[in-house]
């Protein structure tokens, strides 16, 4: 896989100056590049690594002075942030997977599978499964009775997608990844103790322990466009209604999402992140690594919630939260600011007691 400097530029629509025929064979660091590559420098904090590898052209920050740093081509995106998105994706080579269906799959002749479906080793569609055109289903993989994967679906090896789940257009699942388990619902015969807790917030009462009583899971998962899920991340199916999923919303990896919960679009979860039965998620909304959400609580448009926070009551739009409990972030790095003056404060409250105190001794 190959381009030119000219039509990486022009993917990306981004300037190109120099050799723009120059040949580019792979995206590489700075200090590794060779000179078919195309080093990444998209900061000027990165200009010095350019001396240490052999590069002759780069992706730069807008206005760089790219002779300057002897090369002969460079490109100049106005984000080079984001115009690594594409690029990325242009230079992917992909995972080898193939084309066709595989002789080991096991497909089930009641599935719908579009004519340019890849389907890999050991891979099994059940029954009525619908698969879309151009999608990739990876080794080992599993879609139950009934699912429905939209276009350009692509799913890596070991991905399960339970029965009757549907799913968007381009949706892309990393290895490992489930969609479609039962959620984690069960009940006692009687009112427990578990119940009291969560009425009295401690006191169990006089309840006795009883055995738990499975509560079967029918309402599936529905998931829109453009998602992502990361490697062995879970969906459950809702209990009634099924478990959504909105357009464009990214999870990454050891994302737990239970059931009924209902995710806005364009969210952003990232790693261990775990979210009670019955959440309710707005739209844009960021959740650091290892966030927890308590059940049944909203969480609105636009809300950041940092690392490790834990929530337990429903949170407003546009807020920005951190702590167990998580609380307003600029109102818990005041508190952390003040815990940690308290040492130095005791300390003068010490010396001051003392100077009181021998002050009136020499009265």
């Amino acid at each position: 896989m190959s381009y030119t400097v000219r039509e990486i530029a022009s993917a990306l629509q981004a300037e190109a100056v120099g050799d723009v025929d120059h040949v580019i064979e792979r995206l590489s660091e700075p200090a590794d590049a060779g000179p078919a590559d195309l080093a990444l420098a998209s900061n000027p904090k990165y200009a010095d690594a350019l001396t240490q590898g052999a590069p002759q052209a780069a992706l730069l920050w807008d206005g760089a002075d790219w002779e300057a740093l002897g090369l002969k081509a460079a490109i100049l995106p106005k984000r080079p942030r984001f115009a690594m998105s594409r690029l990325t994706t242009m230079m992917d080579p992909g995972q080898g997977f193939g084309t066709g269906i595989h002789p080991s799959a096991i497909i089930d002749k009641d599935a719908d599978i579009a004519s340019d479906v890849t389907i890999g080793p050991g891979a099994v569609v059940a029954a009525k499964a619908v698969i879309g055109p151009g999608s990739v289903i990876g080794p080992l993989c599993y879609v139950g009775y009934g699912a429905h994967l939209g276009a350009n679906a692509l799913l890596r090896e070991h991905v399960s997608i339970g029965a009757h789940v549907r799913i968007g257009e381009r949706f892309i699942a990393q290895p490992g990844a489930r969609v479609g388990g039962d959620g984690f619902s069960f009940v006692t015969p009687e009112k427990g103790g578990v119940e009291a807790v969560r009425e009295s917030l401690g006191d169990q009462g006089e309840a006795e322990g009883q055995p738990w009583a499975r509560i079967a899971s029918l309402g599936s998962v529905v998931i829109g466009d453009d998602v992502e899920l990361g490697s062995n991340s879970a969906i459950d199916n809702g209990t009634i209604r099924p478990t959504r999923i909105g357009d464009r919303t990214k999870i990454d990896n050891i994302v737990h999402i239970g059931h009924n919960v209902i995710v806005g679009e364009d969210n952003l979860l990232c790693g261990q992140v775990g979210i009670a039965g019955s959440v309710v998620i707005g739209n844009f909304v960021v959740m650091a690594g290892q966030v927890g959400l308590a059940d049944n609580i909203t969480i609105g448009d636009r809300v950041v919630l940092g690392a490790a926070s834990k929530v337990l009551s429903s949170v407003r739009p546009g807020k920005v939260m951190l702590g167990y409990p998580a609380i307003e972030m600029k109102t818990y790095l005041e508190g952390f600011k003040n815990t940690r003056r308290l040492p130095r404060v005791l300390r003068e409250v010490a010396a001051l007691k003392k100077a009181v105190f021998k002050s009136g001794d020499s009265d």
